[in-house]
């Protein structure tokens, strides 16, 4: 699939089949995730693949009632800011940094025939919280987002009107 065409072609697929995504695969999708620029190059992210169905279930629960699709996915990918390696001056850049490598994951699994949903778990600290305990990350290791992955058992339209003139202006206000 072309760039540009995976781009807009991209939707937030919520109904999976019980087909599972082997470890090459998985393995490509965080190659991808690391792949993306970060700031001064400090690669700033953790990655935690899950493919244990409790352990889904379990995620579903720390990201509440918009994750209800996680305990029948195929797998998860949740990621995250590594503060460690974040940039000293302005360590913020890490949710830069692994937002691009969230969206380089989404984009590569759409690439490759698989569905996703990008569950926001950071800044909301009640989730953040829950997903630090449940998978006893150091203090360093902050989630971001978790990724939902299955092969697609539904199929949305292609004909969602993204661009939006208004929101659009040429070299000043």
């Amino acid at each position: 699939m072309e760039a540009v065409e995976n781009i807009l072609k991209r939707r937030s697929i919520r109904k999976y089949t019980t087909e599972k995504i082997d470890a090459d695969t998985m393995h490509k999708l965080l190659e991808c995730g690391m792949a993306g620029p970060t700031c001064v190059n400090a690669r700033d992210w953790a990655f935690i693949a899950v493919d244990d169905n409790e352990l889904l279930a379990k995620l579903a629960e720390c990201n509440g009632r918009p994750a209800g699709m996680l305990p029948d996915a195929a797998a998860a990918i949740i990621v995250c800011g590594d503060l460690s390696r974040a940039f000293p001056r302005a360590k913020d850049y890490w949710i830069i940094d692994a937002s691009i490598a969230t969206q380089n994951i989404v984009l590569a699994a759409n690439a490759m025939g698989i569905g996703t949903v990008w569950l926001g778990t950071y800044p909301q600290m009640e989730r953040v919280e829950k997903i630090e305990k449940l998978l006893e990350l150091p203090e360093e290791i902050v989630p971001l987002a978790v990724i939902a992955l299955g092969y697609p058992a539904e199929e949305k339209p292609d004909d969602k009107f993204i661009y939006e003139e208004s929101r659009v202006h040429f070299n000043k206000w």
